[in-house]
């Protein structure tokens, strides 16, 4: 029925930063305009700034011990970094001091922020070398980010986890394109869940997702228990890198528009860094300036 299916309205591409230094203006023009943004990159990227960082143990704070316990040196590098793209992506949000931030987790391992961003919803994900961060001030935001390689149906048998109608339409598909079809309705129903912050798995065969005549994701079926009036969802996947696969859940809360418009910046605009891949190499890492504010820009109200 048309009435049990959520058209999605536009929702960018995941901008690719490069290290802390930026630029962030980009996530702050996407956050006064739509209220949310999404962030990639690779902990590679990040890995020598966050290491030389006199700053490493008190913005990390009470992950610290953590930090120091993990064994693996690649665990331990990759779980630094990704707090710091998650600080420098909620201080470009808020447009706050990155030391600023108080971050802690909600009960399924997601960050959150404490105090004066605690309108700010924060979801993380990692895989591989990627790491993904989205942040909305418009509503629930979650993302999922998987190696296009991945066979779900290997893990987890699909008839645990996809409705009566998507297990008929994967039966009508190739191998090839089971597989890939399989990937996609995961990783959206990942970062639904996120956005919901709902544990791995709980209620993905409840609901479904299907394609509208332009190829974007429509979610059928009621998305959560809320209904429709809590406000209309967006879903979205996307390349990256060319072998990952990163999946995008919002919900706009109602009202949100008329109040994100109030606060527009009319100053000039930067073009969006682009997706592509860098290298790894000791040249391709910038040095670490830690921005006084988020760096959105000189022509940027801040408080």
């Amino acid at each position: 029925m048309v009435a049990d299916r959520w058209r999605p309205e536009p929702l960018d591409a995941p901008l690719h930063l490069a290290g802390p230094q930026g630029p962030w203006d980009e996530v702050g023009d996407r956050l006064e305009d739509t209220g949310r943004a999404v962030i990639c990159t690779t902990w590679g990227q990040w890995l020598a700034a966050v290491l030389l960082d006199p700053a490493l143990r008190p913005l990390l704070g009470p992950d610290w011990p953590r930090y120091r316990q993990t064994a693996a040196a690649a665990g331990r590098m990759r779980f630094a970094v990704s707090r710091f793209v998650v600080r420098h992506s909620a201080a470009a949000a808020l447009d706050v001091p990155v030391d600023s931030l108080e971050l802690g987790y909600q009960p399924d391992g997601q960050p959150l922020v404490r105090g004066a961003g605690e309108d700010l919803e924060v979801s993380l994900a990692h895989t591989g070398e990627l790491i993904v961060v989205g942040v909305s001030r418009s509503g629930p935001i979650g993302v999922d980010a998987q190696p296009v390689e991945r066979d779900v149906a290997a893990e987890v048998p699909a008839g645990r986890w996809c409705t009566v109608a998507e297990r008929a339409a994967l039966a009508a598909l190739p191998e090839g394109e089971r597989r890939a079809r399989l990937l996609w309705l995961w990783t959206l129903k990942q970062a639904r869940a996120r956005a919901l912050g709902h544990g791995p798995g709980r209620g993905f065969a409840a609901f479904g997702f299907d394609r509208d005549e332009g190829g974007r994701a429509v979610a059928v079926g009621a998305p959560d228990e809320e209904g429709d009036a809590a406000g209309p969802w967006t879903f979205t996947t996307h390349r990256v890198l060319e072998r990952y696969l990163v999946g995008a859940a919002h919900r706009r809360l109602p009202g949100w528009a008329a109040a994100g418009k109030a606060q527009v910046d009319t100053g000039s605009r930067s073009a969006a860094a682009p997706l592509e891949e860098r290298g790894s190499g000791r040249g391709d890492h910038l040095p670490f300036l830690r921005p006084v504010t988020s760096g959105w820009g000189e022509g940027r109200r801040t408080p």
